[in-house]
Parts: structure tokens; sequence; C-alpha cells
């Protein structure tokens, strides 16, 4: 008894902050059909050197940090109307990176991302709408997010500024990993939150001819 309340005090000494208790908690649902565009929209590439594909995961004790270093996107800019435009995004899975160099292995193996099965994960919009002045950003975003062989809905709120010189988004909101099929526990006495904080830092400008 006596053990057992020391390592429950221990626990609460060490325990994490949920880092995705305060972020809006993405909504999932059934993959959609893919938005078209018009065949006139002007193609926009997201310049890697400048965005940022970033997440935070945790587990009791502890929380950690990561993000992809390869990936590609575009954006189709219709009118210089988000609504009326779209994205993509394509990550390469083992690209993952985050200390320590053990968890990198780990994320990338089969408990997680399995990269040697699922070596991308992709993002296409469906529908980009003006948010409610209740909501957090200036747009609604909805699309398919193909994680972990899984394709599912999702809609989250977003910061969409666009002009001449291309668009930016920027965004922060949590997923669920078990809606993607990474149900793996983790330890009995440290276990792993589901949620997944995602934070996005798209910047997008013209194609180069």
């Amino acid at each position: 008894m006596k053990y057992a309340a020391l390592l429950g005090l221990t626990l609460v000494a060490l325990a994490c902050n949920d880092p995705a208790k305060d972020k809006t908690k993405a909504q999932t649902g059934e993959a959609q059909q893919a938005s078209s565009v018009s065949a006139d929209a002007l193609k926009l590439d997201i310049d890697p050197a400048t965005s940022k594909i970033e997440w935070t995961g945790s587990k009791v004790t502890a929380k950690h940090e990561g993000g992809f270093k390869r990936w590609s996107g575009t954006i189709a800019l219709v009118g210089n109307d988000p609504e009326k435009s779209a994205v993509n995004l394509e990550i390469d899975t083992d690209s993952l990176y985050t200390e320590p160099a053990n968890l990198v292995a780990h994320l990338k193996s089969k408990d997680f991302f399995d990269v040697e099965h699922f070596p991308k994960a992709a993002f296409a919009s469906t529908s980009i709408k003006k948010a409610a002045p209740a909501d957090k950003g200036t747009h609604i975003v909805t699309g398919n997010l193909t994680l972990h062989g899984v394709t599912k809905s999702i809609t989250f709120p977003a910061t969409i500024k666009s002009g001449p010189s291309g668009v930016d988004v920027d965004t922060e909101f949590a997923i669920n990993r078990k809606d993607f099929n990474m149900v793996y526990p983790g330890k009995a006495d440290d276990l792993i939150r589901d949620d997944v904080v995602i934070k996005l830092a798209v910047r997008a400008q013209p194609k180069k001819s």
C-alpha cells in the first residue's frame, strides 16, 4: 500500500499538462469528395523553407515536440478568394523529427507512423468557409487527411491571408491519433494521450515559370 501511494504521488508530481487541453479539437468524419476549382486558378507553391508542419504529443510524464522535414504542397487560388480555392499537401513521413533519437525510431515503427508501409501522409481541402465571429481564425477549413493508411475528413479553424505576394495560412488544432489507427497505449504507468496538437504555418507563392 505504501509503495502504491508513493508511486501515485510520484506520478502526480511528474505529470505533464496536456498540451491539447486548450486547443480546438478537429471535427472528424467520413472522407468527402475532393473540391474542384476553376481551371484558371493561380497555382501557388507552398515554400518548405518558410513554412512549417509541426506537432506536439504527450504522455502522463512528458511532452514531445517535432515535425516533418520533407513535404510539398500547392494552393489553387481563385480570384484571391480563399473560399473558392483549394490546398493540397503531401508529407514524407520518414522525414519525421523530434528528440531524443530513440523516440524518432519508435515513432517511425509499426507502433505509430509505420513509415515502411505508409511512407506518405496527405491533406486535400474539400471546402473553405468564412469563420463565424465566435470561431477562432478567419476561416473554417475542411479536408481529407490521409494518415497511417486511413483517410478521414477533418474540420478546423485557420487564419488565412491572401494578397499579391501569395497566401499565408496559420492554424493550430488537435486530432485524435486513434481516429487514424495509431492505438499504441504506452507504458501502463505512463500512458500516451490520444490527442496530438498539429501546428501549420503555410507560406505559398506563385509558381515559378
